[in-house]
């Protein structure tokens, strides 16, 4: 379900997506609105889900070694029981930091987040072992990130950036 938004939400979510420690003062201010109304409106926009949360984003390589590596994943059928269970399965698995459903030849891709590749292959090792359906995977080991960043809002509207 599409939520209307006019400018200031759009914008109020574009500072968010990359400043979510903001204060609602300075929030306020970079969108032309005073305290109240500026409060008012983000409250509605988490009720309404358009913010599901705010996050910190950690420097991984400061705290410990570890690596990222993206897995595409192919099960053995395509039941709607088949994917709960996988689904279920992986929701447990705290290394496994994102999962996508995917339409075309593979059916998910998983990052996962490990100390090392064998670490990575223990978590592997204990997909198959739990029989959830895994019947192929590939391994794709993150080398550098390149580029990350916040949703292109404008875009996504159909909006020219200022």
């Amino acid at each position: 379900m599409h939520v209307a938004l006019d400018d200031r939400d759009i914008r109020m979510l574009q500072i968010l997506a990359t400043e979510g420690r903001i204060a609602k003062t300075e929030l306020a201010r970079r969108v032309n609105l005073s305290a109240t109304p500026c409060g008012e409106r983000l409250k509605r926009l988490e009720q309404c889900g358009l913010i599901r949360g705010y996050r910190t984003e950690v420097a991984l390589a400061r705290i410990a070694p570890h690596i990222t590596v993206f897995v595409l994943v192919e099960l053995e059928a395509h039941r709607a029981d088949s994917f709960a269970v996988f689904e279920r399965h992986i929701e447990g698995c705290e290394a496994i930091t994102n999962a996508w459903a995917l339409g075309g030849g593979f059916d998910y891709l998983l990052q996962v987040l490990a100390r090392d590749i064998a670490d990575y292959q223990r978590l592997i090792d204990g997909l198959l072992e739990a029989r959830i359906g895994l019947e192929r995977y590939f391994t794709y080991v993150m080398t550098k990130e390149v580029k990350s960043g916040p949703p292109p809002l404008e875009l996504l509207l159909g909006q020219r950036p200022d």
